[in-house]
Parts: structure tokens; sequence; C-alpha cells
């Protein structure tokens, strides 16, 4: 019975993770986009962990636009993208190196601080360490 009830909830959590979005201008198709380093962030617009990261996801956005790609895609309206970067849960954030080469990736919620440490370990520096920005 146990077992029964854990098939119906993967599978229901499943189909769950596999609906779909994007907020870039680029396709989606283009990312990882190659020559920069990259952060995709897979998740939903309705999802309570996306929701308290999208301000978060903005401000990264603006700050390392030039510097790096911050990349947003809703897996509720592009489902294939959930099958294409293997989504098991959401969100997710994916960071990729200048290579377009996968070389880190979390689930849940990520801070700013954890995001800006990520890309500084590719080579990003944050945007305190450059005045003016």
């Amino acid at each position: 019975m146990k077992s029964a009830v854990f098939l119906l909830f993967t599978g229901i959590f499943f189909v769950f993770s596999l609906t779909a979005i994007t907020s870039a201008a680029e396709t989606i198709d283009s990312f990882p986009q190659k020559g920069m380093v990259t952060m995709i962030d897979l998740g939903a617009q309705k999802c309570i962990p996306c929701k308290m990261m999208a301000p978060i996801m903005e401000k990264m956005e603006k700050v390392y636009q030039g510097k790096a790609s911050i990349v947003f895609i809703d897996v509720w309206e592009n489902r294939e993208q959930a099958t294409r970067f293997g989504i098991q849960a959401i969100p997710t954030q994916i960071f990729f190196d200048k290579d377009g080469k996968e070389v880190f990736r979390h689930t849940g919620f990520f801070s700013e601080t954890e995001i800006t440490a990520q890309l500084k370990k590719l080579g990003v520096p944050a945007p305190e360490d450059h005045p003016g920005n």
C-alpha cells in the first residue's frame, strides 16, 4: 500500500515538475550562452520559493548584465525545458561555464549571496568588487 501511494505521489510530482516559462528576450534554446557564464533558474511564476527568488533574479539580471547571462525559465509554460535540463523539482538553478559546460546545480531557494558566490567561483566578479557598477 505504501509503495502504491509513493508511486502515485511520485507520478503526480513528476508531472507537476514538467510544467514550464522564460522571461529572457533570447530564445530558450540558445541557453546556456556560449562565451559567457550562464545561470539558469528553472521554476514557475506561481511556485512559492520561485516567487521568493523572482526579485533576486531580476536584480541579478540587471547587476550582471554584460558580465553573465542570468535567465529564468518557467517550466510550467515551457515543459520541454524541464526535460531538456533534467529537472526533478523547482526551483532548480544551473550554472554553466563560458564553454557551456554545467558546473553547478542547486535545487530549492538560492539566496543572492549564494548566487553571487557561485558566479564569483566561475570568474564573474561581484558587483561590489568593481566600483561604479
